[in-house]
């Protein structure tokens, strides 16, 4: 059943395991697309919450679960649907993330808003919710759309610069096509 919920998260139904035959050893993993591999040390019970896709590896004691978006209006317009990852430690953990990355502290009330698209991975404790922009103009000519994600702290927050899919959005006008 955790397989499931993995796939629902972005991943795949197993986990692969690697174990040195004799000693130690060492094992090495690149990032699917362009982008930055971001480590992290959890606690015991630290958890964080990621965009699908994010979870690169982790040491044995990390695990992988399905974190649910309980607002309705944030699963159908968050961008990223209603699943995302939560990965809780003890253990170390990499995720890899699209583009640039900043990592932000919220303060307890502070809010950041932004396109929902560029939000990589946040601590529990920052609260995400969507808030619709204002004015017809910015709706229709600012490329932003009806929402933007309102993240309210307290709690660490890692923006990605570059989204798959506004990186493939980007690139389309080059790829050379039958009709073209």
């Amino acid at each position: 059943m955790k397989g499931i919920g993995r796939m629902l998260a972005g991943e795949s139904l197993f986990l692969t395991s690697y174990f040195p035959e004799h000693g130690t050893g060492l094992v090495s993993f690149a990032s699917e697309f362009p982008g930055k591999v971001i480590p992290m040390k959890l606690k015991e019970g630290e958890s964080i919450i990621a965009q699908k896709d994010a979870f690169m590896v982790a040491e044995g004691s990390v695990t992988l679960k399905t974190h649910f978006r309980k607002r309705l209006g944030t699963g159908f317009f968050g961008g990223e649907g209603f699943f995302l990852q939560e990965i809780t430690g003890p253990g170390q953990v990499f995720l890899e993330l699209a583009g640039e990355v900043t990592e932000y502290k919220l303060e307890s009330g502070q809010q950041l808003k932004v396109d929902q698209g560029y939000i990589a991975a946040y601590e529990p404790s920052v609260d995400f919710d969507l808030t619709r922009v204002k004015g017809v103009k910015n709706i229709l000519f600012s490329g932003e759309g009806l929402f933007l994600a309102t993240l309210t702290g307290p709690g660490k927050v890692w923006l990605q610069s570059m989204p798959i899919a506004a990186l493939a959005k980007k690139l389309f006008p080059y790829m050379p096509s039958k009709g073209r």
